[in-house]
């Protein structure tokens, strides 16, 4: 990683994008971890996390994610999902969040030096080749080891930088403690106990 201390970083979090790809390497993040790494090598700025929240669920299973960010040092920017019925008949729904990210990388990019986007989406290569010109670097922090690989070529190749995410896992995966597992008293277990 080439980060500067007196670096003004910005991270930017497609959300889905980035759990898609953890999950295709097998592993969940961290996302005290997370910070914690871009913050020890430069100015972190603000750290942005985007996703759509299904409305009218009486429980999200994402909801519990979206309140600790918000309140463990993450901008949140969220938006309901749209519902619609495909050509085939078919229920879905509809989430997509690049113009919201877009935006704020265009209006974030005159207080930062250092943007770090977490997407592999190809369709940010013209928002990275945008903030180039106005003098900000760009990481794009995807994975190419997942099979189909989830970042586009093209973002990759105008990124200025390309982190790939198993390399970054070490400092960023959450650590899963075993359950201990519970077994009922035997005869031998009685004894020790007198």
């Amino acid at each position: 990683m080439v980060f500067y201390p007196q670096e003004r970083l910005g991270l930017f979090i497609d959300g889905s994008n980035l759990y898609a790809a953890a999950r295709a390497l097998g592993f969940d993040i961290d996302y005290k971890k997370l910070l914690d790494v871009f913050r020890k090598n430069s100015q972190l700025i603000r750290a942005f996390y985007y996703t759509a929240l299904i409305e009218d669920q009486e429980y999200s299973p994402i909801r519990p994610l979206v309140d600790w960010l918000d309140y463990n040092g993450y901008t949140m920017v969220t938006k309901p999902t749209k519902e619609f019925t495909d050509a085939t008949g078919r229920r879905k729904l509809k989430g997509n969040m690049d113009i919201e990210l877009a935006i704020d990388v265009m209006e974030m990019a005159e207080h930062l030096d250092h943007i770090v986007l977490f997407s592999g989406d190809g369709d940010f290569r013209r928002l990275v080749d945008a903030v180039q010109r106005k003098g900000v670097r760009v990481t794009v922090v995807s994975t190419v080891r997942s099979n189909p690989p989830m970042v586009a070529d093209e973002l990759r190749r105008q990124a200025d930088t390309f982190m790939e995410l198993q390399d970054l896992a070490p400092s960023i995966m959450r650590a899963h403690t075993p359950r201990e597992e519970y077994h009922a008293p035997t005869q031998d277990d009685e004894a020790d106990d007198d």
